[in-house]
């Protein structure tokens, strides 16, 4: 073929959404389009042998090849695909964003030929090459009989130059001269970060080779035979053996070590059906995938055909109700090559709490981000998934609710940001949502009356969980940062249905009116606080001498408030904090306890006055300790104040 020369072609129409796609890009993508288009030209040419328009050669396996030459800064990548002629180069490499692969199932659809396991749809992802090269040349030969070689070159991506070459295997071999930036970018450590990430589990089985660094090793290999052959000798020379067969048996174990395999994993265990799969095998991949030593819960293998092709398993990690990192917990795949982490327009956001893997060969990825967030097909197939992790928890609540309710702890806070997040999963999971007592028990809502008695922390608040049991009631325990929303949302949905904290309602019958007088002015004048509310009840002998009781309204205030004030931190100086959510406690004494009565008439001794407030202000934080409202620095204070107490007691 004579040399040609020539500029290219680029269809605008194709490439803009492309290249806004791209704008956002990582430049390691350049690495994946690459290799995808290997796998791409070997999935062609699979489509051409089961038509019968391709046979394979004996002992001829799919393969594609990676290997960087650091000192001699290039990239090369192989295959032994489809190869291309020097019209096709023309056709899909001289003209940008001209599909070679909807080009090719155009042609033979008549024979029954698919785009499932070929993975190119823009044209473009060759030209991601110069992302990182100044050169760049492909060298190529067709699967065709009596095709000649064919090669083309360019420093820039648009200037190029093509010709005859000598390849003599089928298949294509890219060679990218690496830029000043590129080397900077690029070493074999980083190379097979990118491969691990992308092609970790790609169907056409990959091999990497860092030829610096494999040189370094291999010639360390024949030192340490060397080594091994020479300490053979002298020990057989000891033993009275054969010192020659000694060294030919350690240079021959030396020689027998394996050749590297490939890098990737071309069947993952989605592709497998779940009646297939072993509890260990699950296990394993979720350990391989996710770096997690500990073993999942339990997971959601979704295996579809219809209405989506769909495959993939969701994990419920472990995770004791903690909130962890959210980046790269749902892996999405397009026929195993990987696409990104956590795409928000088919997984929603709550499922980032899960960890898995989807593979959709499916998915519009020849549209931008943004018509993706708006597909029809994208919405239902989101919708699809939310509705097969809900059915799991149902599964899990009929057939094995005890151990559902062992894996609550883990997935409460799943389930409960879940049903705030989505109305679908909200309806499909509300009935199986779990609240646990303090007695460890777990309810849900049907078992449970309008009114719904809660504690943050069953050990701080123990005075007020007995009194409430001691009546009867159940006591939910609500110990997480997500519980605050997660009330409030409820109360929304279940119309009727209250949460009350239980220091709210204390119970007991009201006190003596006559004496609340005297009280009252004790522990106004013990804390300095004229305004301070108090009231007397009778809250039985064995209880504290006094509780503090706040209404579910005022708690939710204060939470609110503690947000304020981290915007007042932030900067907004002008809000009046104290204004827009005043603190509102109630101290409740107990006048069934003795400490009360002795309290009172101390008061009234001549000379004892002070000794009186002293107490009654210990009480009073005692109380405050108690309902778990007690300052740091009101704590040193009652510190001090029990050890001086204490002090007069012992004399």
């Amino acid at each position: 073929m004579n040399k040609e020369k020539g500029q290219i072609s680029v269809n605008t129409e194709n490439i803009f959404p492309i290249i806004r796609k791209w704008l956002y890009s990582d430049r390691d993508i350049f690495l994946r389009e690459l290799v995808s288009n290997a796998a791409d030209a070997i999935a062609k040419l699979e489509r051409l042998e089961a038509l019968g328009e391709f046979t394979r050669p004996d002992g001829d396996q799919p393969k594609i090849s990676v290997e960087y030459d650091s000192d001699a800064g290039t990239l090369v990548i192989e295959d032994n695909g489809i190869g291309m002629t020097a019209e096709e180069i023309r056709k899909y490499i001289n003209q940008i964003a001209f599909s070679g692969v909807m080009d090719f199932v155009e042609k033979y659809k008549d024979k029954g030929a698919e785009t499932e396991g070929i993975i190119g749809h823009f044209g473009l992802g060759f030209y991601s090459a110069f992302m990182v090269s100044d050169r760049v040349r492909i060298e190529t030969l067709s699967f065709q009989a009596g095709a000649a070689a064919a090669s083309w070159e360019s420093d820039d991506g648009m200037a190029y130059e093509m010709g005859d070459c000598d390849r003599a295997a089928r298949g294509s071999r890219i060679t990218l001269t690496l830029s000043e930036e590129g080397r900077e970018f690029i070493d074999g450590a980083k190379l097979r970060e990118i491969l691990d990430k992308y092609c970790g589990f790609m169907a056409y089985p990959i091999y990497f080779s860092d030829v610096i660094a494999d040189q370094k090793r291999h010639e360390q290999a024949e030192k340490d035979a060397k080594e091994a052959a020479k300490k053979a000798r002298k020990d057989a020379k000891e033993k009275g053996e054969d010192e020659d067969a000694a060294e030919q048996k350690a240079l021959a174990d030396a020689a027998g070590r394996p050749e590297p395999g490939p890098i990737n994993d071309t069947t993952p265990l989605w592709l497998k059906k779940p009646s297939e799969c072993t509890d260990e095998e699950y296990k394993s991949f979720y350990h391989k995938a996710f770096q997690d030593y500990r073993d999942p819960l339990f997971w959601v293998h979704l295996n579809l055909d219809y209405p989506f092709r769909l495959q993939g398993i969701l994990y419920f990690p472990k995770t004791d109700n903690l909130y962890e990192s959210l980046e790269g917990r749902i892996k999405i795949f397009y026929n195993q090559v990987f696409v990104a982490d956590n795409i928000k327009e088919i997984i929603p956001e709550f499922l980032f709490l899960l960890k898995g893997t989807i593979d959709c060969p499916d998915l519009p990825l020849n549209v931008s981000r943004s018509f993706l967030q708006n597909d029809a097909y994208v919405s239902k197939l989101s919708t699809h998934i939310v509705r097969k992790v809900a059915d799991r928890l149902n599964s899990l609540f009929k057939d094995q609710r005890e151990q559902y309710e062992k894996y609550w702890q883990d997935i409460g806070v799943f389930v409960k940001y879940g049903m705030m997040r989505d109305e679908k999963f909200y309806d499909r999971v509300k009935d199986i949502a779990l609240f646990k007592t303090v007695d460890g028990e777990h309810k849900t809502i049907a078992d449970l009356g309008d009114t719904l008695l809660y504690t943050p922390d069953a050990k701080q608040q123990v005075a007020y969980v007995r009194m409430a049991r001691e009546r009867g009631l159940d006591v939910l325990v609500m110990d997480h940062d997500i519980d605050n929303h997660f009330m409030s949302f409820f109360e929304y949905k279940q119309n009727g249905k209250k949460f009350k904290r239980v220091d709210a309602e204390l119970g007991g019958e009201e006190g003596s009116s006559d004496r609340l007088e005297a009280v009252q002015a004790l522990f106004r004048k013990a804390t300095a606080n004229d305004k301070l509310e108090v009231k007397m009840q009778r809250l039985g002998e064995k209880s504290l001498p006094a509780m503090i009781a706040e209404s579910e309204e005022s708690r939710r205030m204060q939470e609110m408030r503690k947000q304020f004030e981290q915007m007042k931190s932030d900067g907004d100086d002008g809000m009046d904090i104290d204004s827009l959510f005043p603190l509102q406690q109630t101290l409740v004494v107990n006048e069934d306890q003795p400490l009360i009565s002795r309290l009172l008439a101390l008061a009234e001794v001549p000379g004892k006055e002070e000794q009186a407030s002293h107490l009654a202000r210990h009480v009073y934080d005692l109380a405050r300790l108690g309902h778990g409202s007690l300052t740091a620095d009101d704590m040193a204070e009652f510190l001090r104040r029990s050890t001086d107490l204490l002090t007069e007691l012992s004399q």
